[in-house]
């Protein structure tokens, strides 16, 4: 394989903690130390741009616990296969949890969760406005994974609801988040796309508990073009930092293709962001005020004050579901992506437009709570998502579509940003999951692709390793 790694030099004074300054702490790069393979021939087959086992917004499909790595996918015969294995491993133990992917959807993508207050690995998957299917395993299996054997028997049964939990028969959309207690929550979509709600769900180690509804699909909006009176809220992440504050970077989809200028765009608009404090039971805007509340009667909207910190029309091919991080010092990160002003007020292919003049951008609050956004100056040449992560020191990095790496030091104020791998020897096929977690752990960022192929044509999904700064 071919590769090209770019190790920048060391910047001055960057910030370690808050009010701690270090001199010279390194700039981003990335060394690439190797590839394992989970699966010679999984399943293929492209469907809303994307594979089942590759669309960026899984979460996760790849994690990192106690010393351990676990991915989720469905095999050429459509089984659905979680493995493990050591970290610096490579060789993964594999395990068919009884369920078989039902449609050629690449939404309905298998997402894990671990419960850290009983040690249980849930996984959700198979669901597109539709039912879902959740496993969860006994519990210490994620405490003890050196002790305890890698087989079938270690999960329960395939089900339709969580431990008899019904949440929605319209379900999409699923993303577990560890609380700072040691709780599990399930976030996830309510209803159908341009006409949707988010809502959440949590795990205290006996039950599943709804906590309900937290966005609004009414009111209405207006664009220079026209209006629209349904919508979705899309999700870039829901993360809490170490702090305990949980954090959500959004964009609205529109029903009504009415307010974009032409048919062929996408109705997404603005990138928002909102926070909450506890729990996910209140959001807060930008400002702090409380714009909503879980399962209570005012929740997110539309017409909320506060929610925008990126202005943008429905022209522009804005994607919906990007990435997000936070910082060190609990500050949020976020990578968004539409087609420029320069090359045009109005795109008529949103899939045509984006590959051809398409590009990422890096949008942070800094430490003053002013909110600024940076150009990657790479090409997406893709219609696809791109993927935000932040080393120890903060430099922040973007994988970008067919596992391409860019990188910026927090010390230039992420003005920086340039090409540290190409993804050449890869042949992925476009969008990438990440490992969120791994890389507080032992400082290795881990990829997992596809390798791209034709039709329905099985193929390789691998897992790549890059070593950080350290």
């Amino acid at each position: 394989m071919r590769r090209r790694t770019v190790l920048t030099t060391a910047l001055l004074a960057a910030v370690a903690t808050p009010g701690t300054a270090r001199a010279a702490d390194p700039g981003p790069s990335v060394t690439l130390t190797g590839t394992t393979t989970l699966d010679t021939q999984a399943i293929f087959f492209v469907s809303y741009d994307g594979l089942v086992n590759n669309n960026s917004f899984q979460k996760n499909g790849l994690l990192t616990y106690k010393g351990y790595q676990y991915a989720v996918w469905y095999t050429a015969d459509r089984n659905a296969v979680v493995g493990r294995r050591a970290l610096g491993a490579s060789t993964w133990s594999t395990v068919k949890v009884g369920h078989t992917l039902r449609y050629n959807d690449s939404h309905n993508v298998i997402s894990m969760g671990v419960s850290r207050i009983d040690g249980r690995l849930h996984l959700n998957m198979d669901s597109h406005s539709d039912g879902f299917t959740y496993v969860k395993s006994v519990a210490g299996l994620m405490d003890n994974p050196a002790g305890l054997s890698w087989t079938a028997d270690r999960f329960g049964a395939p089900q339709s609801t969580l431990d008899g939990l019904t949440l929605t028969s319209q379900f999409t959309y699923p993303q577990f988040i560890a609380t700072p207690e040691g709780r599990l929550q399930l976030s996830y979509r309510v209803a159908v796309s341009g006409n949707g709600r988010n809502a959440l769900a949590e795990y205290d180690g006996t039950k599943w508990t709804a906590l309900g509804e937290w966005t609004s699909s009414t009111g209405t909006y207006t664009s220079e073009r026209g209006s629209s009176t349904a919508r979705n809220m899309y999700l870039h992440g829901i993360d809490y930092d170490r702090d305990g504050r949980l954090h959500s970077f959004f964009t609205w989809r529109e029903q009504n293709n009415a307010v974009m200028c032409n048919g062929g765009g996408i109705t997404n608009h603005d990138t928002g962001y909102v926070y909450s404090d506890d729990r996910g039971r209140t959001w807060r805007n930008n400002a702090g005020t409380v714009v909503g509340t879980t399962g209570g009667s005012d929740k997110v909207a539309v017409t909320d004050a506060g929610l925008v910190v990126d202005p943008l029309n429905p022209d522009h091919s804005l994607m919906n579901q990007e990435s997000q991080f936070t910082d060190s010092a609990g500050l949020p990160h976020a990578i968004i992506s539409y087609v420029p002003g320069r090359f045009g007020q109005c795109t008529t292919n949103y899939v045509a437009d984006r590959t051809a003049n398409g590009r990422a951008f890096h949008v942070r609050k800094n430490a003053s709570g002013t909110w600024q956004k940076t150009e990657i100056p790479v090409p997406l040449s893709s219609s696809q998502r791109t993927k935000l992560v932040l080393d120890k020191y903060d430099n922040a990095y973007a994988i970008l579509p067919f596992g391409r790496i860019a990188g910026a030091s927090r010390a230039s104020g992420y003005t920086d940003w340039t090409l540290l791998y190409d993804g050449a020897g890869l042949n992925a096929f476009g969008e990438v999951v990440i490992d969120e977690t791994r890389i507080a752990q032992d400082d290795v960022l881990s990829v997992m692709y596809q390798v791209k192929s034709s039709g329905t044509t099985p193929s390789a999904l691998r897992v790549v390793d890059f070593r950080l700064p350290v």
